[in-house]
């Protein structure tokens, strides 16, 4: 098949696995009230705020370095219900982008939901129109297209004076950078209209852009390769067949790679009413496939094959050449099994804590010499893997993480800084009356660097932006900005420096 037919075929789609064939009856359910009668101390972090939150002033302690003047942008999932009906996954919400203005002792936050069509038209109508990745709402209906139920909820990407709120299956949504308004979907070429453009794209050290998007339905990869200036320089798609869910890649010098858990995505399961999510089945025969594509020549692919397990994100990946081959060596969270998605962050809407096995930063070594591949488990708990942007696709040596599970709190209560190669870590314990959201690392010239990021503090109910010198992460924060309020609990974030 011609590439321009299957990008027709793919823009065309706009990532149709998503849409289903017939409604759900009319009714109700009780997971909202289940919500509100709950105790538990951190349900806030799961909660809806009512409105969008104004630029507002934090307490600050200490000072933030002059490395990080500049603004944190972050996102997340907020709008969790509506008209009385809960979504039954944290991943459903509709997103919420919240800027972070650092200079020095002075802090201010701003939270603004993104005005994406659907969010528009849902609450106009006052309840939920369309079903999510793992709700399917009472008596909603089909959507028409994948950007018809975009909730752009998990990532962002600083781009040419804009902020791209991403989410998995549709558009990227353009959003102003110093009000928060939404633009607008960002539409990278016409006849790119709707294709799906993942939430993790990666930043090669000379600013190129690397992202994918999956086609579930079709079996398809959407590849995008785009420009410094912020213009698309190609796209195409390549079939795989089994298709997983997959929310992360690698980039290295010369390559693309995905890890494939075997997750796979099952049209007859979607055909008979079930949720995106619960559309996939999990196959453990297939293992952990390793996807390795040129970066130049996008029709040499080479597949390895890892134990089965379950991943979310990637830190890093770079490859070296040895008379054996070429060797990609890639750090990522790994799971043995899919709880998580379908369990874990299920139960914390109904504000329950249901534990799944812990995640562990995990190493692997691809040989595209051999066709074999291995892995080392680290001792490290982990999530939310960040690595130095300037080393993204090069030889790394340190990766900053949250960690630290609990019993009987969902997340994670402490941030770390673990070797990858020795597998020596430091870590910061914010306490037992903590969810730690993603830190990033900010350079500062030749320096260290420092690890800026969030928590919430659920004791006070209010979230707190930490500062870190990256080389004494234990030592504490250097600088700490306490918000006057909770926010909802977020996923992905990037600094913009001033």
């Amino acid at each position: 098949m011609e590439r321009r037919e299957l990008l027709r075929l793919l823009a065309s789609a706009g990532a149709l696995p998503l849409l289903a064939p017939l409604a759900r009856a009319a009714g109700t359910d009780d997971w909202q009230a289940q919500f509100e009668a709950a105790g538990s101390p951190w349900k806030a972090g799961f909660a809806t705020p009512p409105d969008d939150l104004p630029l507002t002033r934090a307490t600050v302690r200490g000072r933030f370095p002059d490395a990080l003047a500049g603004t944190l942008f972050r996102i997340g999932p907020a709008g969790h219900d509506l008209g009385g009906e809960r979504y039954h996954h944290w991943f459903d919400g509709d997103g919420m982008v919240h800027r972070f203005v650092i200079d020095g002792a002075d802090v201010r936050h701003q939270g603004r939901y993104v005005a994406t069509p659907k969010r528009v038209a849902e609450v106009r109508a006052g309840r939920r129109l369309f079903e999510a990745f793992g709700t399917t709402p009472p008596g909603v209906e089909p959507p028409t297209s994948a950007d018809s139920i975009n909730v752009a909820n998990t990532s962002v990407l600083p781009l040419r004076g804009e902020v791209l709120a991403l989410w998995e299956g549709g558009s990227a949504t353009r959003i102003d950078a110093r009000t928060l308004h939404t633009l607008g979907v960002k539409t990278w070429r016409t006849d790119l209209a709707g294709m799906p453009f993942s939430a993790h794209p990666k930043v090669d050290p000379d600013g190129t852009v690397w992202n994918f998007g999956v086609s579930s339905g079709q079996g398809l990869l959407a590849l995008y390769e785009i420009a410094p200036h912020g213009a698309l320089r190609r796209a195409a798609v390549v079939p795989v067949a089994d298709m997983p869910m997959v929310h992360d890649f690698a980039v290295t010098g010369r390559h693309l790679v995905f890890l494939m858990p075997p997750l796979v995505y099952d049209g007859k399961r979607k055909e008979a009413g079930a949720s995106f999510l619960d559309a996939h089945v999990w196959r453990p025969e297939l293992g952990m496939r390793a996807l390795v594509i040129d970066k130049q020549n996008w029709e040499r692919r080479q597949m390895l094959t890892l134990p089965a397990g379950f991943l979310f994100h990637v830190g890093n990946a770079w490859e070296e050449d040895t008379p054996r081959g070429t060797l990609v060596h890639i750090d990522y969270v790994r799971s043995d099994n899919a709880d998580s998605v379908f369990t874990t962050n299920r139960e914390v809407m109904r504000a329950r804590r249901v534990k799944s096995i812990d995640p562990r930063l995990t190493v692997a070594t691809l040989n595209l010499g051999t066709g074999k591949a291995t892995q080392q488990a680290l001792a490290q708990e982990a999530e939310f893997p960040r690595i130095d942007p300037r080393r993204v696709g090069l030889r790394h040596r340190h990766v900053v993480h949250a960690t630290q599970t609990r019993p009987d709190v969902p997340g994670f209560g402490a941030i770390a800084r673990t070797d990858v190669e020795s597998d020596r870590s430091q870590r910061f314990s914010y306490g037992t009356q903590a969810l730690v959201e993603e830190h990033v690392f900010v350079p500062d010239g030749t320096r260290p660097g420092w690890v800026l990021g969030t928590v919430f503090d659920f004791g006070r109910q209010k979230t707190v932006l930490s500062c870190f010198a990256a080389d004494h992460l234990a030592a504490g924060p250097v600088a700490q900005a306490t918000l006057p309020y909770a926010l909802p609990l977020g996923l992905h974030g990037a600094f913009v420096p001033a």
